[in-house]
């Protein structure tokens, strides 16, 4: 009589049990999917996320890239243009003056001859520097003379100008440039730090080593002028035009330098 009772009590009771069992399953199921449902939202969103970042960034960086070259396109063909200038119409009137003073010469007496010597040679030599300098600032002379030479007759014309010694030194095989105008880049960029020496640095003796490397170009330029500070001059537009120059070919530039110690130029570029 009792038996059957509690067979049905245990019965509901295992019955029950097994409910619960499948709903806390059920539950922890929902809670799993849900859970990696929260989870992959969020992953999707932050890849989308990053995604678009990258895309402003490269966006930004190209736009940069393409200002860059057309400042460098527009430097470069002002210098030509200047380069004309000093060759046609500079150029010409200095022969005119020395062909001038000349006949001049020949009209006067002996005594007084020997006087037009020095105005004579200093015209040759203010003709000659014009046309070394109209030469440098042609990217065309430069693309036809080649990098290497280019850096040496601009050593060898501020040596005439102003320093005591201008050596360009070269080490490691020549590798020749991928892209030719990766050179006149260059030339430009060390161009710049000669032009500063000469206006700033009060050196002597400057220096140009080429090192080149399997996959590098280390160029290292070096004068034992006055220095300067570094974070002082961070926003020269010397300084952020040799920089932009060379973030445009994917070189590393570095300037170091302190007061009285002179100045020291770094570049690695990378030729493959």
């Amino acid at each position: 009589m009792y038996l059957i009772p509690l067979i049905n009590i245990q019965t509901e009771t295992i019955a029950s049990s097994a409910s619960e069992r499948y709903l806390l399953i059920y539950m922890i199921a929902v809670l799993v999917i849900v859970t990696s449902l929260v989870i992959l939202f969020f992953v999707v969103f932050l890849k989308r996320k990053n995604r678009i970042l990258q895309e402003q960034i490269m966006q930004k960086q190209a736009f940069e890239a393409e200002i860059a070259q057309a400042q460098t396109e527009t430097q470069e063909q002002t210098l030509k243009n200047i380069g004309w200038e000093l060759h046609d119409n500079i150029g010409q009137l200095l022969s005119f003056a020395n062909m001038q003073l000349s006949i001049l010469k020949m009209q006067v007496s002996e005594d007084v001859k020997p006087k037009f010597k020095d105005t004579t040679e200093a015209l040759k030599d203010s003709l000659a520097e014009v046309r070394a300098l109209s030469k440098t600032l042609n990217n065309e002379v430069v693309l036809n003379v080649g990098f290497e030479k280019s850096v040496s007759n601009e050593l060898n014309r501020l040596k005439k100008m102003k320093f005591n010694s201008a050596e360009l030194t070269i080490t490691g095989d020549k590798v020749e440039f991928k892209n030719t105008k990766h050179e006149i880049i260059l030339f430009r960029i060390i161009q710049e730090f000669l032009s500063n020496s000469v206006k700033y640095s009060r050196a002597n003796n400057i220096n140009i080593h080429l090192n080149y490397q399997p996959e590098n170009l280390i160029i290292t330029a070096k004068d034992d002028g006055i220095g300067f500070n570094v974070e002082e001059a961070e926003k020269g537009s010397g300084l952020i035009n040799m920089k932009s120059r060379a973030n445009l070919i994917h070189a590393q530039l570095e300037i170091l330098s302190k007061p009285n110690h002179g100045v020291a130029l770094f570049i690695n570029y990378p030729l493959i």
